[in-house]
């Protein structure tokens, strides 16, 4: 099994001693609803962790949630409520879609506000270390000049770029411009912890590391996390955990899904085109979605459209009427003298073998979809059986218990109109555009709209006026 690991520049092969691998996502800031950027990031890690179980391993995934932050702060002051209580509802509201999209993979999820402790006792290991300094008035900063070895999971280095500032460690009075703080001393009024430190609260990386480090020990298999986190954030553990316990590496394999734009444009409320996750998934079954997200390697950037998302709609339709037809088949007792074993392993083979290729789920749903077309014309020949049908039901449960994109529920439509939807499809591959037309016209008269996909028909009963 291979996968791409940021640290080493290239694919390498998976190696976990035992059979237990420990794995951590940076998860989300709670200051607003969780966007499709965000449904991108976890429906990845959500595969990996259930793909990694599907080959045996036993994994551990820790996932944690920002609820202390600048953002935060600002948030709840313009709301003019508790911050905590800013903090507590988005983070509700991100449980809420994560299980909307079918992510079920977290064995854990950490909220910074509960390791107080144990930043503490990572920052006063720093201080006693010579790594962190004072400023007055403002907190604990991170010594870069003490850690020669920051931007080795980046290629950059601090001084080799402006955004090597974190988003809460603006000071002029850093030694240097890429120190990161590791404790704010906060304000009266806002929210903060009393600790031999001063009343303050956690800067935004030290979290991470805490956490980590209570669950995991000072190092572990697997940390992933979106591309924007490499640097600074994820160089910043690096530097944090490294420097307190002297061992490297900190984390075997880094792992970072690409970026995620928007009609072409990157995600951003000025621009209009900001779109949470339950705005999505109120257009959109949430088997769709992943879909659009699994069709492209993790890797890659990934454009979020509408006329991405209806042929993503009508790819896991036509799964969803795949395993009904195979269900009518399992349950006629239909048999047949041609059995499809060999077919079955053979898909299930170049699945693993796609899924091992550093997660290439594009393939692997491809080789889904090249089931379903050899597998359909054998359906209607009445050359199935029900035993192949079980079998067939059961590799995809199997793949579906990874990927969740095969609908549980399916539309219903009538026997009269699909029967009008298969002789229209017949008659559009003929190229007889005319007479499909009229068809088209003839279905949307009884009640249903039909847009053609690169996966077949997409079928939506229309609103009743």
């Amino acid at each position: 099994m291979q996968i791409y690991n940021t640290l080493a520049r290239q694919k390498e092969e998976f190696l976990s001693p035992g059979s237990k691998v420990r794995m951590f996502v940076c998860g989300p800031t709670v200051y607003d609803y969780s966007h499709i950027g965000h449904a991108r990031t976890y429906v990845v890690f959500d595969v990996v962790a259930k793909y990694l179980r599907h080959r045996g391993y036993e994994v551990f995934y820790l996932q944690n949630i920002t609820d202390i932050d600048d953002k935060i702060i600002e948030r709840a002051k313009q709301k003019m409520i508790n911050p905590a209580d800013l903090a507590l509802e988005y983070k509700e509201a991100y449980y809420e879609d994560m299980k909307s999209l079918g992510i079920t993979a977290v064995s854990e999820y950490a909220p910074a506000t509960q390791y107080i402790p144990e930043i503490v006792s990572q920052v006063k290991q720093l201080i006693e270390k010579g790594i962190a300094y004072l400023i007055e008035d403002d907190g604990y900063y991170f010594d870069l000049v003490k850690f020669p070895d920051y931007g080795k999971l980046s290629g950059r280095t601090t001084q080799s770029a402006e955004d090597a500032v974190s988003r809460i460690d603006e000071s002029i009075k850093k030694r240097n411009r890429g120190d990161f703080a590791l404790w704010k001393f906060s304000k009266l009024e806002e929210p903060g912890w009393n600790s031999e430190l001063g009343y303050g609260r956690p800067g935004w990386h030290i979290e991470d590391t805490a956490m980590t480090e209570k669950h995991f020990g000072f190092q572990y298999d697997l940390h992933g996390g979106a591309q924007d986190l490499i640097f600074p954030h994820h160089e910043a553990e690096i530097a944090q955990m490294e420097s307190i316990s002297g061992k490297k590496p900190f984390v075997k394999y880094w792992i970072h899904p690409g970026f995620l734009t928007v009609s072409g444009q990157k995600m951003s409320k000025s621009l209009g085109n900001f779109i949470t996750i339950r705005d999505a998934l109120k257009k959109y079954p949430a088997e769709a979605l992943r879909m659009m997200i699994l069709m492209a390697y993790y890797r890659s950037p990934i454009d979020y459209s509408e006329e991405n998302l209806r042929q993503t709609e009508a790819a896991v339709n036509r799964l969803a009427e795949f395993t009904n037809r195979l269900k009518n088949i399992e349950k006629s007792l239909l048999r047949s003298s041609t059995p499809k074993l060999e077919l079955i392993e053979k898909i299930k083979e170049n699945f693993e073998k796609e899924m091992d290729d550093d997660f290439n789920t594009p393939k692997a749903i491809a080789s889904l979809f090249d089931f379903v077309r050899e597998v359909n014309p054998l359906i209607d020949e009445r050359k199935i059986s029900s035993e192949d049908a079980k079998k067939s039901l059961e590799m995809l449960n199997e793949f579906d218990q990874i990927l969740s994109i095969i609908p549980k529920k399916s539309q219903e439509i009538p026997p009269e109109i699909q029967k009008l939807i298969s002789e229209r499809e017949t008659i559009r591959q003929a190229k007889d555009f005319i007479h499909s037309d009229q068809l088209r016209d003839q279905i949307k008269n009884l009640g249903y709209e039909i847009e053609d996909t690169n996966y077949g028909p997409l079928v939506k009963k229309l609103a009743s006026p």
